[in-house]
C-alpha cells in the first residue's frame, strides 16, 4: 500500500471448534488452533505462521483494529497501538481504557519500551493484500509497523499473529472470532450469542434498506489530493455490504482499493449517498471549502454520513450496519 493507503487504513461457529483442529497442512485461514505438545497452545495465522506457547496466552496486545474486535468478545487487551488515538477511534467508544497501555497513536509510531513493559504473551495485527486477487507480499511489514525492522523488534517482545483483511468481511469476522475463541472467548456465552443475533438482524435490515436502490460512494478526501474513492470489492466491510445488496458506485480505474479524482473532477462521480472517512481525512465542513464539493447531488440533498473504519466482529459490524441501513432507508434517489 502506498503512503496514503496506509494513512487511511486504517464466526461464532468457528469459536466452538478452535480447540482440536489440526494446524498442520491445509489453508492457513482454516487451520485455527490446536493443542501443542504436552498440553500447550498454538495458533496458525493467515500467513501460515504457527505461534506455539506453553499455555494459552492471557495478555494480548496489538493493533487497535484487531484488539477492539477481540475486546468485543471479552478478550481485553493490555496494550494497543494504531494510526489514530484511541480517543478518536470509534472502535473504542464505551470502553474503559484505564487499564490499557496506549503505546502508539499514529501509524508506525510504537513505544517499544512501553509495549515491552506491558508484558504481552502475543501481539495481534492485520495484513492487507496488494491486489484484488488477495496477494499478500511478505516482503512488506504487517499493518501497523513502519518497517520490517520495527516488526522484528516487536516480535522480540512477543510472537505476532496476523489476520488477513481481505475478501469479504463475513470471512474475516469468522477468522477473528476463531482467534477470540483461541484466546478464551466463550462461544456459548450470552453476550456472544446475542451479538450474532444482532448481526443477523442488522444484515437483514441493511438488505431491506438497500432494496431502495440508492447509490453510495465512500471517500477519503484531502485538500491537496482530492477524493480517494473506495472500491467496494477490495474493502472487506464494503464488499460484505455489497453482498447484502448495497449499491456502491464503481469509481473505475485499474488500481487496487482506491481510485482518485482531483477536486475539479469530483462532480464526475455523483452518488445518492456520500460516506466520508473518519480516519485522518477531511470533514464535511472542510470539504465544503472546495467549490466542487457542493455540486455533488448527495451533498445538496444532505445525504452525507460518516464512513466508520470498524473492527471485524459481530458487535461493531452490527452497530454500523444498523446506522447505514437507517441512512439508506431515509435517502432519496437524487442522481441524474
Amino acid at each position: 500500500m502506498h503512503r496514503t493507503s496506509r494513512r487511511l487504513l486504517g464466526g461464532l461457529l468457528a469459536l466452538g471448534v478452535t480447540v482440536g483442529v489440526s494446524a498442520c497442512g491445509g489453508d492457513a485461514a482454516t487451520e485455527g488452533t490446536a493443542p501443542a505438545a504436552e498440553g500447550g497452545w498454538q495458533f496458525t495465522d493467515d500467513l501460515g505462521n504457527t505461534v506455539e506457547l506453553d499455555a494459552a496466552p492471557e495478555r494480548v496486545a496489538g493493533l487497535n483494529d484487531v484488539v477492539s474486535s477481540l475486546w468485543n468478545y471479552g478478550v481485553e487487551p493490555v496494550a494497543t497501538f494504531g494510526q489514530t488515538s484511541t480517543a478518536d477511534d470509534v472502535a473504542f467508544e464505551g470502553k474503559d481504557l484505564s487499564d490499557v497501555e496506549i503505546v502508539g497513536e499514529s501509524y508506525g509510531q510504537i513505544d517499544l519500551e512501553q509495549l515491552a513493559a506491558a508484558a504481552p504473551d502475543v501481539i495481534v495485527t492485520s495484513v492487507y493484500p496488494t491486489d484484488s486477487e488477495g496477494t499478500i507480499d511478505e516482503t512488506q511489514p504487517l499493518y501497523g509497523f513502519e518497517s520490517l525492522e520495527q516488526q522484528e523488534q516487536v516480535a522480540e517482545i512477543a510472537p505476532i499473529i496476523a489476520i488477513a483483511w481481505k475478501g469479504s468481511a463475513a470471512d474475516v469476522i469468522d477468522r477473528t472470532a476463531e482467534l477470540a475463541g483461541a484466546l478464551g472467548a466463550d462461544p456459548e456465552g450470552r453476550e456472544v450469542v446475542r451479538a450474532r443475533e444482532e448481526f443477523e438482524a442488522a444484515s437483514a435490515a441493511l438488505t431491506e434498506a438497500a432494496a431502495g436502490g440508492v447509490t453510495v460512494l465512500p471517500v477519503a478526501a484531502y485538500a491537496d489530493e482530492g477524493f480517494y474513492m473506495a472500491k467496494a470489492q477490495d474493502e472487506p466491510s464494503l464488499r460484505m455490504y455489497a453482498d447484502l445488496g448495497v449499491r456502491f458506485v464503481d469509481p473505475g480505474g485499474e488500481g487496487y482499493y482506491w481510485e482518485t479524482a482531483s477536486w475539479e473532477n469530483v462532480p464526475q462521480h455523483p452518488s445518492d449517498v456520500l460516506l466520508y472517512s473518519l480516519r485522518g481525512a477531511m470533514t464535511p465542513e472542510e470539504m465544503a471549502t472546495q467549490p466542487t464539493y457542493g455540486l455533488l447531488p448527495a451533498v445538496q440533498a444532505g445525504q452525507v454520513h460518516p464512513w466508520k473504519y470498524i473492527g471485524m466482529d459481530y458487535v461493531a459490524q452490527a452497530a454500523y450496519m444498523e446506522e447505514l441501513a437507517g441512512w439508506l432507508a431515509d435517502a432519496e434517489d437524487v442522481t441524474p
